[in-house]
């Protein structure tokens, strides 16, 4: 990727020089780091407020209360995922993460419950259809509040960021329900065949 980025900077250095330009790349260079700046420091913002709510949800019990919640859903879903209870809220507090757009804090999660899960896998060179499952659901990443996205819409300056929030719930409900789908699908696809 470093290539790439290099690539893309020499070649439009050389470009600029040659058209007579260099005055407006640079500028432009300089111009989108002081924007990627703005966007980052909106990001940190929001990312400590999120994550501050899902610590909060996690002291408070908010966490074992969907968990409990998810209990039967999780049952039916993840068959196989042992007798490990922290399972259960760990993947309600990944969903969560997700839910909340806050797919940094999804991801340190999310490869906790792989970990658990792997834990309690027979075959460990195989995914358990728990894993496959989860996995899907992640990747999917429903999102009820797009946090990352709209802090990069804040910092870039949109007038309304919000606008993408019905989409977004949509599009990511429909993904979740997809990645459900597909892997109950897929198990008794592979089951029948493998």
């Amino acid at each position: 990727m470093n290539y790439v980025f290099i690539i893309l900077i020499v070649g439009s250095l050389i470009i600029g020089i040659f058209n007579g330009t260099l005055n407006e790349v640079t500028n432009s260079m300089l111009e989108a780091c002081n924007v990627a700046v703005k966007i980052a420091f909106s990001l940190i913002g929001i990312m400590a407020f999120w994550l501050g709510i899902m610590r909060i949800a996690e002291k408070s019990g908010l966490v074992k209360l969907l968990a409990k919640i998810l209990e039967p859903i999780a049952k039916l879903l993840f068959k196989d995922r042992g007798n490990n209870e922290h399972v259960t809220g760990d993947i309600a507090m990944s969903v969560a993460a997700n839910a909340l757009g806050l797919t940094n804090a999804a991801t340190p999660i999310g490869l906790k419950v792989m970990k658990e899960l792997q834990e309690d896998n027979p075959d460990k060179d195989s995914a358990t259809d728990s894993m496959c499952m989860f996995l899907g659901m992640n990747t999917a990443g429903f999102q009820i509040i797009p946090a990352t996205v709209l802090a990069v819409l804040v910092g870039a300056g949109a007038k309304n960021p919000t606008d993408i929030i019905l989409p977004t719930l949509i599009v990511t409900t429909f993904a979740f329900l997809t990645a459900i789908l597909t892997a109950l699908i897929l198990k008794k696809v592979w089951r029948k065949h493998g």
